[in-house]
């Protein structure tokens, strides 16, 4: 027929640039370490990119006196400290011009009324004659009610502006509070207006779990029991708890990473098939995932969950404190750093298949990948040099490479019939290289807050399910402290009990 079907045929992709309306993002604790670390660079490279409109404000929305001439040097400082590439100062002009700031306690209603004033004075009206007013909670869980309750009062939730609410995590501390702190959110916004904010969600290989999955039909039809020996999921970190120690006290590794992270995580690789590229098709398909996951007792707490807490150690040649030693943490503290347990989701895609998960603080390595085992070839055919006949793997990397490998089995050159591993590659710097430019996770889901798209984002539904998953192990937790902490040297994998884990089973977790 005259065509090589032999030859892929690539197609130019075009630059694609977010259509956004004008805007106006109030940043409540505007001077704090999220705004000065994270928010204020990244909508700075958006504005350097092109991707804000022309006709947009950012208000800081602070306790500390600041005129708005002083609010722009703690942001251009921010800017300085915390990104990659030196500042561009033609950007800094223009993106400057869009700063202001307000000095207001979070429970004074005065403050309110001339954020109210401010925002008339400054939001330009879109297209459609709306004026899109976009809140940022940068600011601990316990200041939200303040500030929620002084916007529904002042008028600044609905009705003269239209507004969304980003709300970071957690969303909770189990899922009694994640239900009451939704109903105070509610009195005020609907759900179609919270965006919860997960920056994982953000990484362009997390997004691409389901690019890969429902893009490409050759591994679809094995992603299930039948073919599908066990999943690993590992969120290693080499840092400890830097300057959080009195939200990591209280929060333990489940609330900060498990609940949140890889839930999330897990939903995309176990969730059915959407019947659209719509954000309430995927939370739908997610939530489903969530109440699915096997209960936990007691008894399975204790023998499939390993919790684990560091103690001192040496990471890349500099010695480490224990996670005791650390500033503003007890001496006798039982929270945990250290997190490994082994999930079922009891549905007919993925019955009898062990979903293992892992993470944990002061590791070896800061390292986030799913690997997903494929089981064995029923009758062993093949000779090896070594004695484990390694199944077929396939790794999504998400941090520190973004990337896709799979091995498999190959013949060994020569005359002999030896089984050799194999990989094949694919990385994201390495392979798009060029002008493609790799969005950090806050500009993704900012640009998608803005443009109204919640894909994205957590819904209420599922935030309420993924703690009904975590809550028994952290109840149980709470209830037994553990003896033996800490139980796992900085700078190692871990407690042997999560080797043992895995090893009882007759698996093993990757190694790097």
């Amino acid at each position: 027929m005259g065509t090589d079907f032999y030859n892929i045929q690539f197609c130019e992709i075009l630059t694609e640039k977010a259509k956004i309306q004008p805007f106006t993002m109030v940043i409540f604790g505007g001077t704090g370490d999220l705004s000065r670390r994270k928010l204020l660079p990244t909508l700075y490279h958006l504005c350097k990119d092109q991707h804000l409109p022309e006709e947009f404000s950012i208000i800081g929305f602070a306790s500390s006196p600041r005129s708005d001439d002083e609010y722009r040097e703690f942001v251009k400082r921010a800017i300085e400290e915390n990104s990659e590439e030196a500042i561009d100062w033609g950007c800094w002009e223009n993106f400057s011009r869009h700063i202001f700031y307000l000095s207001g306690g979070f429970e004074d209603e005065d403050s309110y009324r001339r954020l109210s004033l401010r925002l008339e004075e400054i939001t330009k009206t879109t297209d459609k004659g709306t004026r899109e007013i976009i809140y940022y909670m940068a600011v601990p869980q316990q200041s939200m009610p303040g500030i929620i309750d002084r916007l529904s009062i002042c008028k600044l939730c609905k009705g003269v502006f239209s507004t969304r609410l980003i709300v970071e995590k957690p969303f909770g501390s189990d899922r009694a509070s994640a239900i009451e702190l939704n109903r105070l959110i509610g009195r005020a916004f609907d759900e179609n207006q919270i965006y919860r904010i997960d920056h994982y969600l953000g990484k362009e290989t997390v997004q691409n779990i389901m690019f890969f999955r429902f893009a490409n039909s050759i591994f679809e039809p094995l992603w299930n029991r039948r073919y599908i020996d066990h999943v690993q999921i590992t969120v290693a970190e080499a840092i400890g708890i830097e300057n959080r120690a009195r939200f990591y006290e209280k929060a333990g590794v489940i609330r900060d990473i498990v609940q949140n992270h890889m839930m999330q995580i897990l939903s995309l690789v176990a969730m059915e098939p959407p019947i659209g590229f719509e954000a309430d098709y995927i939370r739908d398909e997610k939530a489903k995932v969530y109440r699915t996951v096997r209960q936990m007792d007691n008894e399975y707490i204790d023998r499939f969950t390993v919790r684990g807490q560091y103690g001192g150690g040496v990471i890349h040649r500099q010695k480490v404190p224990a996670y005791h030693e650390e500033k503003d943490v007890a001496r006798d503290s039982n929270t945990p750093t250290y997190f490994a347990g082994k999930f079922h989701i009891d549905n007919w895609r993925w019955a009898g298949v062990p979903f293992y998960l892992r993470t944990g603080k002061r590791l070896k390595k800061r390292i986030t990948e799913i690997s997903i085992h494929f089981k064995q070839p029923p009758l062993k055919l093949f000779s090896a040099v070594c004695e484990i006949s390694e199944p077929n793997v396939l790794v999504l990397g998400v941090q520190p490479h973004e990337k896709i490998t799979l091995n498999f089995g190959v013949k060994h050159p020569g005359i002999g019939n030896q089984l050799y591993p194999v990989s094949m590659d694919f990385n994201y710097e390495r392979d798009f290289q060029g002008n493609v430019h790799f969005p950090l996770p806050y500009e993704r889901l900012l640009i998608d807050c803005m443009k109204g798209d919640q894909t994205l984002f957590a819904r209420q539904d599922g935030v309420e399910a993924m703690w009904a998953v975590v809550d028994p192990i952290i109840r149980r937790w709470e209830e037994t402290p553990a003896p033996e902490f800490p139980n796992y040297s900085a700078g190692s994998w871990g407690p042997e009990k999560a080797d043992d884990l895995l090893r009882s089973e007759g698996r093993q977790w990757r190694i790097w």
